[in-house]
């Protein structure tokens, strides 16, 4: 049930200033992503929770047709946007970034999740990830990330 992003049900967004460009901070978000999503364990959590994506493949940098352990990429706007979707037995979801110029020459890095959680298991993934704050802390980890990143650029 792989809907576009988009579509699926806004369930938080989390921003960051950053102290450099947009350019600056999209090489930092592709180079955080990548090593977030893809590092440890993350192929075999996938294959656990049988998602779509279980390996990383494809294009480098991230670009349409490129996978990572539990994502595609849906949409890579260089120093824009980068949509990242997936699903697996509990759940469709999509982690959307956007970047956006500041007046001060920074960028505003945005980390916008939306998902859809079917059914009890459905429902009962969700207070697992999300009632439980898990999800929140790996975002704004992620967001971290890229401004420490970014700012050493």
């Amino acid at each position: 049930m792989d809907r576009s992003p988009q579509r699926l049900p806004h369930v938080d967004e989390h921003s960051l200033a950053v102290a450099a460009d947009r350019e600056a901070s999209w090489a930092a978000l592709l180079r955080v992503v990548e090593g977030t999503v893809a590092a440890g364990a993350a192929p075999r959590v996938a294959r656990l929770l049988g998602c779509a994506d279980s390996a990383a493949s494809g294009p480098r940098p991230l670009a349409p047709g490129s996978t990572l352990p539990g994502f595609h990429v849906a949409l890579a706007a260089p120093a824009a946007e980068l949509a990242l979707a997936g699903s697996h037995r509990f759940s469709s979801y999509a982690l959307i970034f956007r970047l956006e110029q500041e007046a001060a020459g920074g960028t505003l890095v945005r980390a916008e999740t939306r998902a859809e959680f079917p059914g009890l298991k459905g429902a009962v993934y969700r207070a697992l990830v999300i009632g439980t704050r898990m999800h929140v802390l790996v975002t704004r980890r992620m967001l971290a990330g890229v401004k420490r990143n970014a700012e050493r650029s």
